[in-house]
């Protein structure tokens, strides 16, 4: 996530009242605290949640019901609300991305979670909250502000992402905000920096929802969904834990 905190340019970004959302369940007994956060770092902040949601036995041993979602869009311009850094009373803000964590274990009774180390909402909150909540599918159509989400399989991920945090540096090598305290994150193939290609969306590279489910636990840099598919996406999955 990078430093810029981009206004909506003027545009309403208003959402019709939406229903209420079904309680939520009973959350893992964990604290937002506890997790490494560095701001403007985000998706260094989710791999190392992953990894730390295995380690305590919160996920499966091997990452299998967790999905890394890179959010953003062509224009790098993406509405989010309930957002920690945000000036607003509502939690307001416009990334140019933002990246977050989905866990779905609906064989154990319990509804798909998502893990937003900068959101105001529960820590996790139901996913059909925060979709109401945070994402608020927009009330105008098509336009620019429109969310695309890559859908990433954790263990893949885990194996595939690095960066070596040089979008966050300013042309004279000077850091923009100041970096995680750990070693930049290195992929199993050594591969130093691939960020651009988790962060980089169109449209065109939107399939159909069949072959997205079929192709997320193989490929790389996961799938991209738009905001009309989302909501169906989760529910489509093989389960993790049959």
């Amino acid at each position: 996530m990078d430093t810029g905190l981009a206004a909506a340019g003027g545009a309403d970004l208003s959402t019709p009242a939406a229903p209420p959302h079904p309680a939520a369940p009973s959350s893992p007994p964990v604290d937002v605290s506890s997790f490494i956060h560095t701001p403007c770092y985000c998706e260094e902040n989710v791999y190392m949640l992953c990894k730390e949601l295995i380690r305590i036995g919160v996920a499966d041993p091997t990452g299998t019901d967790l999905y890394v979602v890179f959010i953003s869009n062509e224009e790098k311009k993406v509405p989010l609300w309930h957002q920690k850094a945000s000036h607003s009373d509502d939690g307001f803000i416009c990334w140019d991305y933002h990246v977050i964590c989905i866990q779905s274990r609906r064989s154990k009774g319990v509804v798909d979670f998502v893990w937003d180390l900068d959101s105001d909402l529960p820590f996790p909150c139901p996913f059909i909250q925060y979709v109401s909540d945070a994402i608020q599918p927009l009330s105008f159509g098509n336009s620019i502000y429109s969310r695309l989400f890559r859908v990433i399989h954790a263990p893949v991920f885990l194996r595939s992402f690095a960066s070596d945090r040089s979008h966050m540096k300013d042309p004279k090598g000077n850091w923009i905000e100041l970096p995680p305290k750990y070693e930049p994150i290195m992929a199993e193939d050594g591969t130093t920096n691939n960020l651009n290609e988790y962060i980089t969306m169109s449209v065109e590279d939107v399939a159909d929802l069949e072959s997205m489910v079929n192709d997320i636990y193989c490929n790389k840099h996961g799938v991209l969904v738009n905001e009309t598919i989302l909501p169906k996406f989760f529910s489509q999955l093989p389960d993790p834990h049959p």
